[in-house]
């Protein structure tokens, strides 16, 4: 049975989460955070310990969602040959195209910290990113075995971008002059051309 304070938490993330992807870290207070969470302010110093505290979860929550599916699926990677990992890894990169509600809401969040970026951000990627970092290396080395740390970890950043700018300016390439069409045949035609080109400059010699 769900304790009262366990839906009052879930009440106060749910209402954190939909305001900081509306107005970002800066533009979102406490008091718009108890107004529509239906709380008092010691509710939140309670459970989070204030601003910062609800902030840091909602991250850890976001960032938790849109990498599980690849940590998931870690060990089925390692099976493939390094171009079909490399393209099952690219779409689930895409995968938040085709998803609206949720996964919308923390992309926008990030979207936020790409011209805002927070303190509070910055220190929970370096608590969080080390396991979806260290597959995305992995995955790079397959191309590059005989590249050093730093040049793999430089390669897998650069993967990453060639899906993250999709993903933060999805709802403009919606829009004419692209009128980039989000369903699943254009978002599997899109990890596969994705994947080719990236298959290109990783298995260039580094």
């Amino acid at each position: 049975m769900t304790r009262p304070s366990e839906i009052t938490r879930e009440r106060i993330m749910k209402s954190a989460e939909r305001l900081f992807a509306e107005r970002g870290y800066d533009g979102t207070s406490i008091r718009a955070i108890v107004t529509k969470a239906r709380v008092n302010q010691a509710a939140i110093n309670y459970h989070f310990d204030g601003k910062d505290g609800l902030y840091r979860e909602v991250l850890r929550e976001a960032f938790r969602t849109l990498t599980a599916q690849q940590l998931e699926h870690a060990d089925e990677m390692k099976a493939l040959s390094r171009e079909a990992a490399l393209t099952a890894f690219i779409r689930r990169q895409l995968h938040p195209l085709l998803a609206r509600d949720e996964s919308s809401r923390h992309m926008r969040i990030f979207n936020w910290e790409t011209v805002r970026p927070t303190t509070v951000f910055r220190k929970l990627l370096s608590e969080e990113a080390a396991p979806f970092m260290g597959l995305a290396v992995e995955l790079v080395r397959r191309f590059q075995p005989e590249a050093d740390e730093r040049t793999s970890m430089a390669a897998a950043v650069w993967l990453l971008g060639q899906c993250s700018v999709f993903l933060r300016n999805r709802e403009q390439l919606a829009e004419p002059p692209m009128g980039l069409v989000l369903d699943e045949a254009a978002v599997d035609w899109l990890a596969d051309t994705i994947s080719r080109w990236a298959a290109g400059g990783l298995g260039r010699r580094a």
